[in-house]
């Protein structure tokens, strides 16, 4: 059944019945989405151990999905405010699970990369969806803040989840298993979904506009890609004229949806402050936070010799944290303030991750665990009222657009975050000295050290390997300095950008 878009304020459009089970279709999406974000992370040794690929084939592993999924989600979203976003988000959640046993079963580093790449397409679809139904479903702004909230508080549930089940999987199956636990979920969320899901749509949408999308495409993935290059290789011409060429397309897209009767994006929507401070926090906020998250499982197994399963119980904190300030965060954004709760989120999470930068090959659990826990207790506020002011500036017709930009920018800056701050932790790394006869596989990365000292004779693998740890932990070190940096910043600017932000209190 298609919803109604009825004026605001009416009692079937507030209080629709089987909401909240509808929610808990949206919520298997984020799910989804969420584990198998983490598993990559903890399945990354064994990946680099069997398919052995060099430093960047490992970095590409790690950020196409984040590459394509940026570029699409815009297009994507307002896709399904054409098409439904119902049947955008079946149709993308049954492709996840079907392009997921192409990664479970990828036999070269670049079928991987392009295992990644098609899961980076399918995984456009269901974010932006899932939003964009919560907010024609959830129609009273305390639920909606609430519904928000589980939904935010699922994806950091997934992030807890992933681990630990991945890390059983992985002591006990070959790596590829942690991909096809996608399967069941993906079937009971298209079983369940078609019965209870309300379909919506954005009434008169207009054409879906195919220049539009190219360009969207185009612009994110070259300007990200040039960042990637310039940061791993320095600013060479070939990387810079693959960032002009993103910039171009980028302003021709904002310059095409301005012209456009019917555009992907309405960007006037940028003129609204607390829509674009929201968006920005967003983005730096995962930026700050991807180079260390995207290391965190191989310093735990690959330095500290934690087991997977191990290695993901020691995340647990940072998920706890989300979950349970997701769950209070719009009731105290309405007690506070919106940029109090954002930017008082953004403070801890920056000065827990300065708490990082005194890591060692030893250090202790305790102080990894509080800073994870903190990590995960500021990022929930912060997210949760972010998506929630996001979705608030917008009317519902535009929600799959809005939420597409919400999501754009969380995953712009994980690739972003990636390219950068992993590209430094890989420099830092690879500068390690190593005893002669160390193969260059083990300047590529922890894992490919890890690797060549099988093959190397007991004294010097010992010494490659102390000196490779070390190397990798003094990187680890200046990717958390640099992203308390950039938090703290973030929280400052925050301050001032969603000065007048409020979440609204009444349908």
């Amino acid at each position: 059944m298609t919803s109604t878009l009825q004026p605001a304020g009416t009692t079937a459009e507030v209080r629709r019945p089987g909401r909240w089970l509808a929610l808990s279709v949206l919520v298997l999406a984020v799910l989804l989405v969420a584990v198998d974000a983490t598993v990559l992370g903890l399945a990354t040794p064994y990946i680099s151990e069997d398919l052995q690929p060099t430093g960047t084939q490992l970095l590409w592993i790690g950020d196409v999905y984040s590459f394509v999924i940026a570029g699409l989600l815009v297009s994507m979203g307002s896709l399904g405010d054409r098409i439904g976003r119902k049947r955008i988000l079946l149709g993308g959640a049954t492709a996840f699970g079907l392009i997921s046993v192409l990664n479970a079963y990828a036999a070269t580093p670049e079928t991987m990369i392009a295992a990644r790449a098609l899961l980076g397409v399918a995984g456009a679809t269901l974010m932006p969806a899932t939003l964009a139904l919560i907010r024609n479903l959830f129609h009273d702004p305390r639920e909606r803040s609430l519904a928000v909230g589980i939904w935010g508080a699922t994806a950091s549930a997934g992030t807890a989840v992933g681990p630990i089940a991945g890390g059983f999987l992985l002591e006990h199956f070959w790596w590829g298993s942690v991909f096809l636990i996608n399967l069941p979920v993906m079937v009971v969320l298209v079983l369940v979904g078609s019965k209870l899901l309300p379909e919506s749509k954005n009434p008169d949408p207009g054409p879906w506009d195919l220049p539009s999308v190219v360009l969207s495409l185009a612009g994110v993935i070259g300007v990200v890609y040039a960042v990637k290059e310039a940061a791993a290789h320095g600013p060479t011409w070939d990387a810079l004229a693959v960032g002009a060429l993103g910039a171009a397309a980028l302003y021709g897209f904002v310059r095409r949806q301005l012209t456009l009767p019917a555009p992907l994006l309405d960007v006037r929507l940028f003129r609204n402050r607390g829509f674009s401070g929201a968006v920005l926090a967003d983005l730096l906020t995962v930026l700050g936070l991807s180079g260390l998250v995207f290391f965190l499982s191989q310093y735990l197994q690959l330095v500290q010799g934690r087991g997977p399963l191990e290695a993901g119980l020691a995340e647990l904190p940072a998920a706890i944290g989300a979950v349970a300030a997701g769950l209070v965060a719009g009731r105290a954004a309405r007690r506070f303030s919106v940029r109090a709760v954002v930017s008082g989120g953004l403070a801890a999470v920056g000065l827990a991750l300065a708490a990082l930068t005194v890591l060692e090959r030893s250090t202790g659990y305790p102080l990894l665990g509080g800073a994870l826990l903190v990590v995960g207790l500021g990022a929930g506020f912060s997210f949760t009222v972010t998506a929630d002011v996001i979705l608030s500036s917008v009317p519902k017709e535009q929600a799959g657009a809005a939420s597409a930009v919400s999501e754009t920018a969380y995953e712009l800056g994980a690739a972003l975050g990636i390219a950068a701050l992993g590209s430094i932790v890989t420099g830092v790394y690879r500068g390690f000295t190593a005893p002669a006869g160390t193969p260059e596989s083990a300047h590529e990365s922890l894992g490919g050290a890890v690797e060549a000292a099988t093959a190397m004779p007991a004294a010097g693998a010992r010494e490659m390997l102390t000196s490779a740890r070390e190397a990798f932990v003094d990187g680890l070190s200046v990717a958390a300095g640099l992203g308390a940096v950039v938090l703290l910043v973030t929280a400052v600017a925050a301050w001032f950008l969603l000065r007048n932000a409020r979440l609204e209190s009444r349908p």
